[in-house]
């Protein structure tokens, strides 16, 4: 491990001691079998220097294969945030000029499996190190510093400033994840930057808009099954370039992405909240209850029954 690495490595570790900073929120996600995440805010004194950082740390053990993981580490320091709830002087999201604002360090990490890094996964030939570390094919532990480039710091932000609640706030964190693991898998590729370049018609930006729309659709509406003509319609793109371009720039397909996200819901509603199968397969839309089993079983490897006993 580098100097600087190291250096990234503790300062994780400091952020990491109860006593270290003034806490001012936190959310976890530990529910089996779904993303495991942590999102933390702290006071930041004037005094502390802690600068923008991220670190991706790759857990090998031939011996364990079943604690195997890839996690991301990040931190945005500088985001001001105010302490008052629906203080009038915020209200456009603009905490800078408040008098109750706090200077504050934002901390998100997150875990991802083998099993669950396995699903993003199409070419069974690629040798590209992005696919070897979502393959699980190298055989050593190790870290490595990770870029923050302005598109991941506005994931964070969105992260941590969101004002969905309950089931749309579970929706919305499981789509930024993704994204978090997207921007960090490009930046370790031959491309320097996040750039479309196998679909020419994205480089107009009214168009990649469109298919960034097409996503927000599919998370809001994640219990309304809608059709990629239906989809297509909304964002006034042809069909066949809203499917190249949804591929192109998130790396999965439409269905696959939404499929997914549904998923990830479910494993929410029956373990969070407590929900019944049948209750469950309604909210997200299946016609039949063993029409939503077969997809849960085969996307999560788990029974839905299964995860509902385990949450009691």
């Amino acid at each position: 491990m580098s100097a600087s690495e190291e250096s990234i490595r503790l300062s994780f570790k400091d952020l990491e001691q109860p006593q270290a900073l003034e806490l001012l929120s936190h959310r976890v996600q530990q529910i089996p079998g779904a993303v495991q995440y942590e999102i933390k805010r702290y006071n930041r004194p004037g005094n502390n220097l802690t600068e923008d950082m991220g670190m991706l740390v790759y857990k090998y053990n031939s011996q364990k294969p079943k604690e195997n993981n890839l996690q991301l580490k990040f931190c945005v320091a500088g985001n001001m945030y105010c302490s008052r709830d629906n203080c009038s002087k915020c209200s456009i999201g603009n905490a800078k000029n408040c008098a109750d604002s706090v200077n504050s360090l934002d901390v998100v990490q997150v875990k991802f499996s083998p099993a669950q890094l396995s699903r993003f996964i199409k070419s069974r030939t690629s040798n590209s190190f992005s696919d070897s570390l979502l393959k699980f094919r190298h055989k050593v532990s190790f870290t490595r510093i990770l870029p923050l480039c302005c598109k991941t710091k506005s994931v964070i932000e969105g992260l941590l400033g969101h004002t969905y609640n309950g089931t749309l706030e579970n929706i919305y964190v499981n789509a930024q994840l993704q994204m978090l693991l997207l921007l960090t898998m490009d930046s370790m590729a031959d491309e320097k930057e996040l750039e479309v370049i196998n679909c020419r018609f994205l480089s107009n930006a009214a168009d990649k808009v469109k298919v960034e729309q097409a996503r927000d659709i599919l998370i809001k509406h994640i219990g309304e099954p809608i059709t990629i003509k239906e989809l297509s319609r909304k964002v006034a793109m042809n069909e066949c370039y809203l499917k190249k371009g949804f591929k192109e720039m998130y790396g999965t397909t439409i269905f696959d992405f939404y499929q997914n996200q549904r998923m990830e819901h479910a494993k929410y509603l029956l373990y969070e909240k407590g929900l019944s199968v049948t209750d469950v397969s309604m909210m997200l839309g299946y016609s039949s209850i063993s029409h939503f089993s077969t997809a849960f079983k085969r996307l999560t490897g788990l029974k839905p029954c299964e995860l509902l006993f385990a949450a009691r």
